[in-house]
């Protein structure tokens, strides 16, 4: 059904396009390629509206390069695809060289924007009441939402082009997101090791939110490898078992406060927690603020 939705749908959207994917926790599905999250939004919402689809959206991703201590070179294009540390000799991502033109008074805010980024700034030109700037750009930081914060921090005046130029080394990792123990391939992203540490807290705050309640303790974890940076713990929903206790001694209440968390141990070797939409979501957003 969701490859006849597609189809129909690029019928009369020629900048859809899409291939089959499968993914080892959500699996089969389709790999999409966008103009940005509007129209990744919009598409979206056509698919659930006319076509009564429900969807799961996951984070964008870029073909980076992997050089293995083998000498050969693979181009990864997911998480997923990832290959074990002690075999990675050099990692590449790709570049683009991003042309922006925008008004005089919004040149600061956008130069801001772009630094943030991790751009290298190579052109800066004034023209009238315009300003013509050129930067380098790692493509995974320009095809998240940079296009929607560009329009945000210059109200809607600025332009963007960008073209591919090369791969470059760059020191990057993979943060994988563990949901009580299990890893969700789906979530994990590929960030710039300077700023991992700050985006492992992004995500598994916006995971605690999102995530809703269960009747044991879910622990959301971020880690790099086997290390953990970052985590945060959904609290448990719990029955005040001691209620009907208005006196008497204490180890009553003590004996019925073990019981419950006995129970609820027991909940949390057997319990599932499924991982609502919202959640994949937040990976596609990001903390900057304008």
């Amino acid at each position: 059904e969701l490859r006849e939705a597609l189809a129909k749908l690029r019928l009369n959207d020629a900048s859809l396009h899409f291939e089959p994917e499968t993914s080892t926790a959500l699996g089969f599905g389709f790999r999409c390629g966008f103009l940005g999250l509007l129209h990744m939004e919009i598409v979206q919402e056509r698919l659930e509206r006319e076509y009564g689809l429900e969807l799961i959206t996951t984070a964008p991703t870029v073909v980076s390069e992997v050089m293995t201590t083998a000498g050969d070179i693979v181009r990864v294009d997911s998480p997923a695809q990832w290959p074990p540390h002690n075999r990675l000799e050099e990692l590449r991502e790709p570049m683009v060289q991003a042309d922006i033109l925008v008004p005089d008074e919004h040149v600061g805010a956008v130069i801001r924007l772009c630094v943030e980024r991790r751009g290298v700034q190579k052109r800066l030109l004034y023209t009238a009441h315009q300003v013509s700037l050129g930067y380098e750009l790692p493509m995974s930081e320009v095809v998240a939402d940079f296009f929607d914060r560009l329009k945000s921090v210059s109200r809607g005046y600025a332009s963007l082009d960008y073209h591919f130029i090369r791969h470059e080394p760059a020191d990057l990792v993979k943060v994988d997101i563990l949901i009580n123990g299990d890893q969700v391939d789906a979530l994990a992203v590929i960030v710039h090791r300077d700023r991992c540490e700050r985006r492992a807290r992004e995500l598994t705050e916006r995971m605690k939110e999102l995530i809703p309640r269960q009747m044991f303790d879910v622990a959301v974890q971020a880690a790099i490898g086997s290390q953990i940076i970052a985590r945060q713990t959904v609290k448990a929903m719990r029955k005040n078992v001691t209620a009907k206790c208005y006196g008497g001694d204490v180890s009553r209440k003590r004996k019925l406060l073990e019981k419950q968390k006995a129970g609820k141990k027991r909940m949390k070797q057997l319990g599932r927690v499924e991982v609502p939409q919202e959640a994949f979501l937040a990976v596609l957003s990001r903390g900057d603020k304008d």
